[in-house]
């Protein structure tokens, strides 16, 4: 059963400025340019903490994340950060364009403390493999801070939508906070503070399984922080986003593939081996590519080397995803890129966007670029809630949730 809980988070004050100046993306989608602009905007931004600059001169005692404690109390102190005085929930709309497309959506969730739940209590699923490295460096920043400063991104089935007439109901005044990101998407949120509402929000959550649409590093993380501080009573929760997986605003984009760096790469060798499990038909365009996709089955992958454009359909029929496809039978049983090389993104870049990813690999920056489908939501939950996870990047649900509109502290709780 999902346990779902008001809580008392910090956030951002009057006195740190706008809080466009303040709030971020997930920290593993922060480029370097994206944090250089963030310190840029405001001394009080929230990539100070969650994606700080390393020093040469950082050692076990002053580093990233003792700096971060620093930023963190130091703002608190300030009056920059400010707790809520009662617990409470928070609705959190998202209003954004799609990529691509121009499709104007709107996606309903809410905020609030999730409990911790090992994967094998059959509550919380996960869908995508993660890596030791992101998770390592997320406990040592959890660790210092005894904070949480992004949501995880949590969907429950609700196919008759009722939370979300719930949520609607609830949000009809002034939100607490408003932002628009970089991207266009305005966030908005507004404070669920009535106890009949949030005891309406739990009824309706429990017994429902929850499902990680992003954020599987931070809930590892989350895990291994409880079972480290066993005595922490806060540790036994972690702050998430909730939004229905049934929505009309849930939208995953595709993520593309780009490989380079491959030692004699041929890409008529590459067709030519390819073809003994894939029918290679040429496309004249990206648009043509899409228009195949919409009614080809499972195993449709586009593929161009620069120059030309192709469609491979795999030759007999197959009950596995095109991610997966793409991984085991083209990556690795062509290619030869090892799960390893993968994993450490050696060989492998991904990119949003179709026109993105083949004027890359027009422009020479790839040696070859995978296109794909985006992955439908039916076919993430099938897979997850039977036990099995997908490849890494195998969806990209957009668009992200923004870190600092929360901020909950486990020891404090």
């Amino acid at each position: 059963m999902a346990d779902i809980f008001p809580f008392q988070p910090y956030r951002y004050t009057d006195a740190a400025g706008p809080l466009a100046h303040l709030v971020t993306q997930p920290y593993d989608k922060i480029s370097p340019e994206m944090r250089a602009r963030y310190l840029a905007l405001s001394p009080y931004n929230l990539v100070r903490i969650i994606l700080g600059e390393r020093q040469p001169s950082d050692n076990s005692t002053t580093n990233v994340y003792t700096r971060a404690a620093k930023h963190l109390n130091d703002w608190i102190g300030r009056g920059v950060l400010e707790r809520e005085p009662e617990r409470c929930l928070f609705a959190y709309f998202q209003d954004f364009c799609v990529p691509d497309t121009g499709e104007r959506l709107s996606r309903r969730g809410f905020i609030g403390l999730g409990a911790v739940e090992d994967y094998s209590a059959g509550v919380v699923h996960r869908h995508e493999q993660t890596l030791s490295g992101p998770k390592q460096d997320r406990l040592e920043l959890l660790r210092h801070t005894h904070a949480h400063f992004g949501q995880i991104f949590m969907l429950y089935p609700d196919p008759g939508r009722e939370i979300d007439r719930r949520l609607e109901a609830y949000t009809q005044g002034t939100p607490a906070a408003a932002v628009v990101d970089e991207y266009g998407a305005e966030h908005r949120l507004w404070k669920i503070a009535d106890p009949s509402h949030i005891a309406s929000i739990q009824r309706l959550t429990a017994g429902k399984k929850l499902l990680i649409a992003d954020g599987h590093h931070r809930y590892e993380t989350a895990l291994a922080f409880r079972n480290e501080n066993p005595g922490l009573a806060g540790a036994s929760r972690v702050m998430m986003t909730f939004v229905n997986m049934h929505s009309p605003g849930l939208k995953i984009l595709a993520t593309h593939r780009l490989v380079s760096g491959l030692a004699e790469f041929d890409a008529a060798e590459f067709l030519r081996q390819a073809s003994t499990e894939f029918q290679v038909d040429e496309v004249s365009s990206a648009e043509q590519l899409q228009s195949l996709w919409s009614d080809a089955p499972r195993g449709a992958i586009g593929v161009t080397t620069g120059k030309k454009l192709y469609m491979l359909q795999l030759r007999a029929p197959s009950e596995k995803l095109d991610v997966p496809i793409l991984h085991e039978m083209l990556l690795s049983g062509v290619l030869g890129i090892t799960e390893e090389a993968v994993r450490a993104e050696k060989n492998l870049r991904y990119v949003r966007g179709l026109d993105k990813a083949v004027e890359a690999a027009r422009r020479g920056e790839a040696q070859v670029a995978f296109l794909l489908r985006s992955t439908a939501i039916e076919d993430v939950a099938r897979i997850s809630f039977s036990g099995g996870v997908m490849p890494q990047k195998s969806t990209d649900f957009y668009p992200k949730l923004l870190s600092g509109l929360t901020i909950y502290k486990v020891d404090e709780a």
